[in-house]
């Protein structure tokens, strides 16, 4: 594996990791996933997971905001875990990402193509290149040319980097993989796409990831991503609303949301509502989509991944409202449990655990 420079060039989307682990960093808990191979079919195998919720104040408008509090949270993740291995792998939100397809003669050297794909990046990263963190992978020949190769440019402010490193060695942890969040959850997405009818080939799957503060829409099709959108919307507006009808704390709030002790009228009064106008929001992304695509106007397949996927009947609404067959995203169904983990809690837990699913699997990535 090439060494991770801090200085320029970052392993955002490439190169073959050391045993690591994933490390999915939101606003509202740190996600930790260990995967390993068996060795008789070289299957993925759960050896263990853990979800670490974090202090309301870690994160403001997306970025890290209390850096002890997110390095403490880390390293009681990581000894929750009970795992010896201290390398990670983390993503970087797509909104703290430049990404760009672009084309380059083929057959360059690679220190040829590093020097070109620095000299490209001035025209589309509106910073200076000293202070990004920069990465490129050679995607294939061009379409129609093969003359030239696709690269794929990524890039993030240096800042963005640098947080989640220092917060990873102030836990005593690695950071080996700098990944990016929807980069992370393609690679989940193989082992769902698995699931579904003649692995969804030549279909068009919307991946919906709903999270505390954010929805991403995420269409797929043959595992390649050709759409995508966030929307402001997430499960910290149910804590919210729990708030206000019940007269909780924003804790108290969140762990009753959680193990649903609520009052009798919390699912006519608060979670019906909340549900409705997240099943309209989801109907709108993909009108987004239909009307900014030249060559699909059709979902085949939903699927809800994040922590509001769970919401009881959103799954049944969603495929109401799109008449679109919707299913919640368990990255882990076709894997092999270890002992250490309890199948129903694993289920419950699945559709938040789809990035850091996805940064675990950089484990075994043979680029």
């Amino acid at each position: 594996m090439p060494k991770v420079n801090f200085d320029f060039f970052v392993d955002f989307i490439q190169s073959k990791a050391p045993p690591l682990i994933g490390v999915d960093i939101s606003s509202s808990s740190v996600k930790l996933v260990e995967l390993s191979q068996a060795p008789n079919n070289g299957g993925y195998v759960v050896e263990r997971y853990v979800i670490e919720t974090l202090p309301k104040d870690a994160f403001f408008d997306g970025n890290i905001n209390n850096l002890d509090a997110l390095a403490d949270a880390l390293q009681r993740a990581w000894k929750r875990l009970g795992t010896k291995i201290k390398n990670i792998s983390v993503a970087l939100p797509a909104s703290a990402v430049i990404t760009k397809k672009i084309l380059l003669p083929a057959g360059m050297r690679d220190e040829d193509l590093e020097f070109q794909v620095e000299s490209e990046a001035n025209q589309y990263i509106p910073f200076a290149l000293d202070e990004v963190n920069l990465d490129f992978q050679v995607l294939g020949p061009a379409p129609g040319n093969a003359d030239e190769v696709e690269v794929l440019l990524a890039a993030s402010r240096k800042a963005n980097v640098e947080d989640r490193v220092a917060a990873a060695q102030a836990a005593g942890l690695k950071v080996s993989v700098v990944d990016v969040e929807p980069y992370a959850a393609e690679a989940a997405f193989s082992q769902i796409r698995a699931q579904l009818p003649d692995n969804a080939d030549d279909k068009c799957v919307a991946l919906i990831d709903i999270g505390a503060t954010v929805m991403n829409v995420n269409v797929l099709r043959n595992g390649q991503s050709i759409y995508t959108r966030d929307q402001q919307i997430g499960g910290e507006q149910l804590t919210l609303q729990i708030q206000n009808a019940f007269g909780m704390t924003a804790e108290q709030a969140e762990v009753a949301k959680r193990s649903g002790d609520l009052p009798a009228n919390y699912d006519s009064e608060v979670l019906s509502p909340f549900r409705e106008n997240l099943v309209m929001e989801i109907a709108r992304a993909l009108q987004f989509f239909f009307t900014s695509s030249q060559h699909y106007n059709e979902i085949d397949y939903i699927v809800l991944a994040g922590g509001c996927a769970v919401l009881p009947g959103l799954d049944d609404a969603v495929a109401t409202r799109t008449q679109v067959s919707t299913m919640v995203a368990n990255p882990f169904a076709l894997m092999t449990l270890s002992g250490k983990i309890k199948n129903r809690q694993l289920q419950a837990d699945a559709p938040a655990l789809i990035v850091a699913c996805g940064l675990a699997m950089r484990r075994f990535d043979p680029s």
